[in-house]
């Protein structure tokens, strides 16, 4: 028997000028789905259904028992039904109520409430976008998003530059981990999350807020998934990506065995399932097909061209034992058992001159829809500036060396990310910069800080959302570790790629009364709201040890790239 209930309210995917499409999930397939809309609800379309093909759970999902029986070593596969309702013949901007109806099998009819939609804006309009990214189920996630709403209002659009949940392939992260901070309930004003500060509890609830806001999401490392398996945990799988290009070389070496037919689907399925994919990322939102699948895309909304690459690798622990598949080196017991290496923080999609991401990118930035709007922003996960622990090593291809004894055995598989390949710093930023682009926005590191380069591009790193990983600014704080003998090519403290951080201009936050140009807590959480009636990006402080507190804005900048004017 499916239980009957809504598994999100429907929220807003990839408006135009003149459509929107409403999005919604059940836990059952349904008899019927439609979207009713209009003034008086008097429009309707129907809905198209599809089945999320990876979505499972395994004995670290936290559940109710009412949703799925606790699973034990092995994951299971979890049925999630998504619905897309898509409004079409809206006039540019217009705003009408919508409501999802979902029938159950049963004949039941279920009703979300109601909420607005509205195709993509017209130009001039004043907007107000959430910048925001790693979510992940963190502590004060919840929070953050509360206050948003609280403190602004409704937004227009969240800019979302990755890591949404922590392993994709977990619905209950998506859905309705029992823990109360799941990702839509979070965006969507029905979370239901226990904050403990200095022995006393505040539940939050978040916001709803994609119900009448589109979301724009970026690719995070945390939407790709591992080699597959129906044996390992989640986690595991997770954790045990695997490069296309060495999956390629497997695959072709027992071609013969596993697809005498040389069926491509056949091939296709094989690689991927023995590499990542980043299929739940693509099954669950509506974006862009072309080029990129949604990994990248571009879109205009209002007065804003926003680009979105994937830019993102696999993280590993910089940790060096020999027990660690880091970073930096396989495992002892690997040495000969290339199967199981981990081949360091391998990139997802290439970047590179020559690649299609590239050609795309350089295609875009010199397209007229790029050219003409008034404010140039483009979004993607891995940090190119940042005080932060994850910029380091180099978003670069791993080279792997061989240290090996007299008689040529392994003694240690090691990885270097050569400083001046940064495909970011090298291939992307200059492009970037004879776009005359006003704002990159990041994540990856859980904090804030911005830069400003020479040419007059903002970089907005705004990620201290739920927790944070810290910030390396002076020797005699703290330094991100790296290994004894590759100083200065992985640098310990500031930007390894020699910007000085800017010093928030309103209120910063003070050590021994000097002012920080970052933030870094796990107290304290962030958010940051783009106006394009007034041309700022403003940055905003709550302090969650006191539930009473304001909220502060503590930073404001002004967007447009003033020195690449003409």
């Amino acid at each position: 028997m499916f239980p009957e209930y809504l598994l999100t309210d429907p929220f807003l995917q990839f408006p135009t000028e003149t459509t929107v499409k409403v999005v919604w999930f059940t836990p059952f397939p349904g008899y019927e789905h439609r979207v009713v809309y209009g003034e008086n609800l008097e429009r309707q379309v129907q809905a198209t259904t599809t089945k999320l093909s990876r979505t499972r759970e395994d004995k670290v999902s936290h559940l109710e028992e009412t949703v799925l029986e606790q699973p034990g070593e092995s994951p299971v596969l979890r049925d999630i039904w998504r619905h897309e309702g898509k409004i079409t013949g809206l006039m540019p901007g217009e705003k009408l109520p919508y409501q999802a109806i979902s029938v159950h099998d049963n004949r039941q009819e279920i009703r979300s409430d109601r909420f607005i939609l509205s195709s993509s804006p017209q130009s001039g309009t004043p907007l107000k976008i959430l910048l925001t990214s790693d979510h992940q189920h963190k502590p004060m996630t919840a929070a953050n998003i509360q206050k948003v709403r609280e403190t602004v209002g409704a937004v227009d659009a969240i800019f979302f530059a990755g890591d949404l949940v922590d392993i994709p392939d977990r619905a209950s992260e998506w859905f309705d981990d029992r823990r109360g901070n799941a990702f839509f309930p979070v965006l969507q004003g029905r979370a239901n999350y226990d904050l403990d500060k200095n022995g006393t509890t505040t539940t939050y609830t978040g916001a709803a807020l994609i119900q009448n806001a589109a979301l724009f999401p970026a690719l995070g490392n945390h939407e790709i998934m591992g080699k597959w398996s129906e044996e390992r945990g989640l986690n595991d799988q997770f954790n045990g990506s695997y490069p296309r290009v060495v999956a390629e070389a497997d695959y072709q070496r027992q071609a013969d065995r596993i697809n005498p037919s040389g069926d491509e689907t056949i091939k296709n399925a094989w690689i991927k399932d023995r590499s990542f994919n980043s299929d739940t990322y693509e099954e669950i939102f509506s974006l862009p097909e072309s080029p990129g699948n949604g990994r990248y895309y571009a879109v205009t909304f209002g007065d804003i061209r926003l680009v979105v690459l994937q830019i993102t690798n696999m993280w590993r622990s910089p940790n060096l034992s020999a027990n660690s598949q880091g970073r930096f080196r396989e495992r002892d017991r690997d040495l000969n058992q290339p199967q199981n290496w981990g081949y360091g923080q391998h990139i997802f999609e290439p970047i590179t001159p020559g690649s299609p991401q590239y050609e795309w990118l350089k295609a875009e930035l010199n397209s007229p829809e790029f050219q003409r709007e008034k404010y140039k922003i483009v979004m993607f996960h891995h940090p190119p500036h940042s005080l932060g622990e994850n910029i380091v090593p180099a978003y670069t291809d791993p080279v792997q060396i061989v240290d090996r004894d007299p008689d040529g055995n392994p003694l240690v598989i090691r990885y270097e990310y050569p400083k001046e390949n940064d495909y970011i710093i090298r291939d992307v930023i200059p492009l970037l910069e004879a776009a005359k682009v006003d704002l990159v926005l990041y994540g990856h590191s859980h904090l804030w800080n911005r830069f400003t380069s020479p040419t007059g591009i903002h970089f907005l790193e705004t990620s201290n959302v739920g927790n944070t990983y810290g910030a390396y600014l002076k020797m005699e704080q703290s330094r991100r570790y790296v290994p004894p003998g590759y100083e200065p090519e992985y640098v310990p403290v500031g930007d390894p790629n020699g910007l000085d951080p800017i010093i928030p201009n309103l209120d910063p936050l003070r050590d021994k009364n000097q002012p920080l140009p970052y933030v870094a807590s796990n107290d304290l959480t962030v958010f940051s709201l783009l106006d394009t009636g007034e041309g700022t990006v403003s940055s905003y402080i709550f302090d969650t040890r006191h539930p009473e507190s304001e909220v502060v804005k503590f930073d404001e900048f002004t967007i447009l790239n003033m020195t690449a004017s003409p």
